[in-house]
């Protein structure tokens, strides 16, 4: 389940595309690499290099580093010699955790794009986000008992999510949690602000030319060198399809270079009650699964960004979401329950199907 999930939200098709030979550029090929372990999805490399040794050696430190983060931003297990989410966690209302910068920066982060926006992605819902993990998991081991959490838990856990007590002294690189019930989460935004570390240090070295797809977190650097095109060709996942079926059409495809496209959908981590499905992202206004789209996409440069902002517009009605994503110069693409899509004006251009646009 955990692959399916990974494979579900965006399919590369710009390396499996006709016309993806390098047939003008000689000194480039095409390789990819793949590791499972990090923030628990398949992890994929892929892209142009002089030499599979070249490339196998680039893809081996970004896994490396991806490593790292993930054991940083994990919230249920806990590492020799690092203070990482679950420490602090640990240590709500007790005392402030030291922890290294890429923790210190994930909340600022966090913390910002929130007041940027309408308040719906939290990092501090863990109470909630944490009740229906349990659920879930309950319900995966015993399908014919599967429950939802009872509204007076829902309700319960809501008292103990105020971001505003979620204290950040990054001076000291300190991170404290005011009251010992709370927790922090930071599932909504964790893989794609490690991809684009990762792909910020691999530019640093000089990578121009690959794509880094972590679930459904696609973060592009450069352009192919193929000699062919300009542009990487990203697929956007029919939330009807079947992502282990590599003929299955995409819902379009969207060509871009240095930059990001993240999916939110219904599809990925759910289960079912009484033939309803109840997935996993939660809305902290109804304390329910939002129903207002099968998935938000959003293309923008950062992924940290694009991560964000795919979960905060999935919990967001439409108007407001739309007005929300323009103000913000974010790209969107919203797929509602009846098929239907919308998108921003620029991302539309950037699709083959609804633009017209080619990669070249």
């Amino acid at each position: 389940m955990k692959r399916r999930w990974a494979l579900c939200l965006a399919i590369i098709l710009c390396l499996m595309a006709p016309g993806c030979t390098n047939k003008n550029n000689t000194s480039y090929s095409k390789y990819s690499y793949e590791f499972i372990g990090a923030f628990d999805t398949v992890i994929q490399f892929m892209g142009y290099s002089k030499s599979q040794k070249d490339f196998e050696e680039i893809a081996q430190v970004a896994q490396s580093r991806f490593m790292e983060l993930h054991k940083l931003f994990d919230i249920y297990n806990d590492y020799e010699g690092i203070n990482n989410i679950k420490t602090i966690n640990d240590n709500a209302g007790i005392k402030p955790v030291e922890v290294q910068q890429e923790i210190i920066d994930l909340i600022l982060f966090a913390k910002e794009w929130y007041a940027k926006t309408n308040g719906v992605c939290n990092i501090a819902l863990g109470p909630m986000l944490r009740i229906w993990h349990d659920y879930r998991e309950a319900a995966s081991a015993d399908p014919d008992n599967a429950q939802i959490p009872s509204i007076y838990e829902r309700k319960a856990a809501m008292a103990y999510t105020d971001i505003n007590k979620v204290i950040v002294d990054a001076d000291k690189k300190t991170v404290y949690l005011e009251d010992k019930n709370m927790r922090l989460d930071v599932g909504a935004i964790a893989k794609g602000y490690a991809s684009e570390i990762v792909a910020k240090e691999l530019e640093a070295k000089g990578v121009d030319s690959l794509i880094i797809s972590s679930g459904g977190n696609v973060r592009t650097i450069g352009q192919p060198r193929d000699g062919i095109r300009t542009k990487w060709g990203i697929g956007i996942q029919n939330p009807d399809g079947n992502p282990l079926d590599s003929g299955d059409e995409p819902l379009d495809i969207v060509f871009l270079k240095d930059a990001s496209v993240v999916t939110s959908g219904d599809y990925q981590r759910y289960y079912m009650v009484d033939g309803r499905k109840y997935h996993h992202l939660i809305s902290p206004i109804t304390l329910m699964p939002a129903n207002y789209y099968r998935s938000v996409s959003i293309v923008t440069e950062d992924s940290g960004v694009a991560d964000f902002m795919s979960t905060t517009l999935f919990l967001t009605p439409y108007e407001e979401g739309r007005a929300l994503a323009e103000s913000l110069g974010i790209e969107a693409i919203w797929v509602f329950p009846d098929g239907s899509i919308q998108t921003t004006e620029i991302v539309r251009g950037m699709m083959k199907n609804l633009g017209g646009a080619s990669g070249e």
